[in-house]
């Protein structure tokens, strides 16, 4: 098994466009072979003394792949092309750390 974490910092004002088109393609991200978890995060404030600054323009991605075939496998899928296609107008920077359990 692998984890991903991906982080979409994304431009001014464009958090609920972003989070839209996002939200439509979870299920079909959910539905591959290999998918063991696909799930959008943003940050909270709470309150914890180590806790950076709330990140408002940023979505995580925490996801979970059986292998890194299938994460491989997930990124040529025509839906997250489209979804690559529709969000880049709104996307500044990804950034991912692939890992896998110690």
């Amino acid at each position: 098994m692998i984890h991903v974490i991906a982080t979409v910092e994304l431009q001014p004002n464009t958090r609920e466009h972003y989070l839209t088109i996002l939200k439509e393609n979870v299920p079909k991200v959910i539905a591959e072979a290999g998918c063991l978890e696909y799930e959008p995060v943003m940050d909270i404030d709470s309150g914890l003394p180590f806790q950076g600054t709330v990140r408002e323009a940023v979505v995580t991605i925490v996801e979970a792949w059986e292998s890194l075939d299938h994460l491989v496998a997930h990124l040529k899928t025509p839906h997250m092309q489209s979804y690559r296609d529709a969000v880049a107008s709104y996307v500044k920077k990804v950034s991912v750390q692939v890992m896998e359990p110690v």
